[in-house]
């Protein structure tokens, strides 16, 4: 028997909206809730931010203010909550424009016209949906270096005219041109763009663009790449284009990522499930049930209609070539990008990561899916910090975990590896590959704790903290809530802190505590934890990306917050986690209506912030903002212009480092 055998009670029925996870492992609102009803809860590494549901604020403040961490704390002006239709940022600094959807990257790409699109031009020119941003420097510079940005997915009815807003629209079947679907494909994947930053006697100037770059590059939805790892020539990887199972077209869904310390991007494949059809005929396709786990088909974008390979009553095991971590040397413009199957595949969101006391490189990850889990992965050989080349390979070779949550405060990581534990051949697995294949289903297996749909994670390299973004479950019941997921009807999310036991960040468990529950504060019944010197604007909803500084600070962007949900637009928001200030947040940068705030990065110097504007303008299916009716049309603000993403750069006027 093969794990694709194994029955649909099993492997469960997903549903797009509701997560696919059917397993009878804890959720993390079951740890929450068991952990705050023990008797000994304010003992040992009890969670701060979980005793606010049982103490005075007054109380959280005096057993904040007793620790030691010298991380400087923010300084900048709060900006006032609010939502129009353009992005603002704090007082005393500048955000610009740096490059928008339809600008050149390619020397030879023209010059952005939405009206005579081509799937030749926009394979020159900037993606769609800029999401994670990394900033590489040149040659050891603050103010050069390569701009790596992943393209996540396309909004047609924004992009083209005569569209009707909703993925998967019914009534757009028919509208969508074959040229149009092309179009879509060639603005997902990525951009490696140069940039420099000129200084002169009066202090730094603008960003701009290095012209006709030898860098500069498009990967897309047709971009080959090498399949690594355990995958790698796997039966379940082969394909009739791809008979090896050792090559694929493209990357779907990249969503956040991470660089590495020599000098390569990880771009994470995110909602991949979206760009599959099939329904229909589900019952006749080999492997059914495990696709289903993953969700697919979602029949979300209309490619199928003219690339078969997306339907998978003729290509069942394409889709298992997506939901990769994929390296890209931006360095080497010629070089293949390569899918790193030893990290698994799930809705990957990010890959933060820390090179360990050990030298050991691990990566922390999380699966984006309301009741799905957080990973990580630690390598088996150390990084070589001054030979680039030695670490080409370093990601093929280690081990992938998954947490488990309990409700006194720790957690254990436990390892997929075949032939341990359950995962042996009487429960369907064949090998390695047979398990990072299908990760998620070894995963339940394991017993790890369901999340409220677990976004980036990134490591704190100067405290050792791991920050985990939990951005909502509005699916979870009353009969689930648990420690780590505290409430029914998760509408606001939450942040977890972890610390690696020991400072290992290969050890093998781990402490826990929520750092701030999400929401309005001043309501009761949301139950909000942010610290009582929060202001009305420094509060926010649905965590989503975030980024740590070089000082050690922590950054959030948040994805869902509007007028209908929080009263604010989506944004940036600065985030305390130490002393008398922890769970303090302050609003820096807003975005404009119907954007999501995306791929947060800074210079190592921290005196640039490259924030990602993502689909401004987007509305649901009840609304008409399209291309012909956008609600906004930033940031050109043309007539017959349409919204574009952009990627802003902010600093400080005058210069200097960014809240300081």
């Amino acid at each position: 028997m093969s794990i694709t055998d194994l029955p649909n009670s099993v492997l469960a029925e997903a549903a797009e909206d509701i997560g696919s996870n059917a397993s009878a492992n804890p959720t993390m609102g079951d740890i929450i809730a068991e952990r705050l009803s023990r008797r000994d809860m304010m003992r040992g590494i009890l969670a701060v931010s979980a005793v606010t549901a049982a103490v005075s604020p007054a109380a959280l403040l005096a057993a904040c203010s007793g620790e030691t961490d010298t991380t400087p704390s923010f300084k900048f002006p709060e900006l006032s909550v609010g939502i129009d239709e353009t992005h603002h940022v704090a007082s005393g600094y500048d955000a610009d424009v740096l490059i928008r959807w339809g600008d050149k990257v390619l020397a030879d790409a023209p010059a952005f016209d939405p009206g005579k699109q081509t799937a030749a031009t926009q394979a020159r020119q900037f993606g769609y949906n800029n999401d994670f941003i990394g900033f590489l420097p040149i040659g050891g510079s603050n103010d050069h270096g390569l701009l790596v940005v992943n393209h996540e997915y396309t909004n047609a009815e924004l992009m083209f005219a005569g569209l009707e807003p909703g993925l998967g629209k019914a009534a757009n079947y028919e509208k969508i041109t074959p040229e149009q679907i092309d179009i879509e494909m060639m603005a997902h994947g990525g951009s490696v763009i140069e940039i420099r930053r000129p200084r002169d006697g009066k202090g730094a100037g603008k960003w701009e663009i290095v012209a006709g770059s030898t860098y500069a590059r498009r990967i897309t939805a047709e971009t080959e790449m090498r399949i690594s790892g355990p995958a790698a020539g796997h039966d379940a990887m082969k394909t009739k284009a791809d008979p090896e199972g050792l090559l694929v077209r493209g990357m779907l869904n990249n969503c956040a990522g991470a660089t590495t310390p020599w000098g390569t991007w990880l771009t994470c494949e995110e909602n991949f499930n979206g760009y599959f059809w099939g329904k229909g005929a589900m019952n006749k396709v080999a492997g059914a049930a495990s696709l289903k786990r993953y969700g697919i088909p979602a029949e979300w974008y209309f490619w199928a209609k003219q690339h078969e390979r997306f339907d998978v009553a003729k290509e069942p095991n394409e889709p298992n070539r997506f939901g990769w971590v994929v390296e890209i040397d931006p360095f080497d413009p010629a070089s293949t990008p390569v899918k790193r199957t030893a990290l698994g595949r799930f809705k990957h969101e990010g890959a933060g990561n820390v090179v360990n006391r050990d030298g050991r490189f691990v990566v922390y990850q999380g699966d984006d899916e309301r009741f799905d889990y957080v990973y990580r992965f630690v390598t088996r050989r150390a990084v070589d910090m001054q030979n680039k080349a030695a670490n080409k390979d370093i990601l093929d070779d280690g081990t992938l975990y998954v947490a488990r949550f309990d409700a006194d405060g720790t957690g254990v990581w436990l390892p997929l590896e075949y032939g341990q534990g359950p995962l042996t051949a009487a429960s369907g697995f064949r090998n390695q590959g047979d398990v990072v294949i299908h990760a998620r289903i070894a995963a339940d297996l394991l017993g790890a704790t369901k999340m409220d749909r677990p976004e980036d994670i990134e490591a704190n390299p100067k405290t050792g903290k791991v920050y985990v973004m939990l951005t909502n479950n509005s699916k979870r019941p009353q009969r689930a809530v648990d420690a780590a997921n505290p409430r029914a009807q998760n509408l606001f999310g939450h942040i977890i802190e972890i610390t690696p036991d020991g400072g290992d960040h290969a050890a093998r468990t781990f402490s826990w505590e929520i750092l701030v529950q999400c929401g309005d504060p001043g309501l009761a019944e949301v139950g909000a934890t942010f610290n009582p010197r929060t202001t009305s604007s420094g509060w926010f909803g649905m965590p989503d990306n975030c980024v740590v500084d070089a000082m050690g600070r922590l950054w959030i962007a948040t994805d869902g917050n509007s007028a209908e949900t929080t009263g604010r637009g989506d944004g940036i928001w600065a985030m305390e986690t130490k002393g008398a200030e922890r769970g303090t947040s302050k609003l820096f940068f807003s975005c404009p209506v119907g954007a999501e705030m995306c791929g947060p990065a800074f210079t190592p110097d921290v005196e640039t912030f490259f924030v990602a504007v993502q689909h401004p303008g987007e509305g649901d299916e009840d609304d008409l903002s399209t291309f012909d009716r956008p609600s906004t049309r930033w940031p050109d603000f043309k007539s017959g212009m349409p919204p574009r993403p952009a990627v802003v750069a902010i600093t400080k006027k005058g210069g200097g480092k960014i809240a300081v």
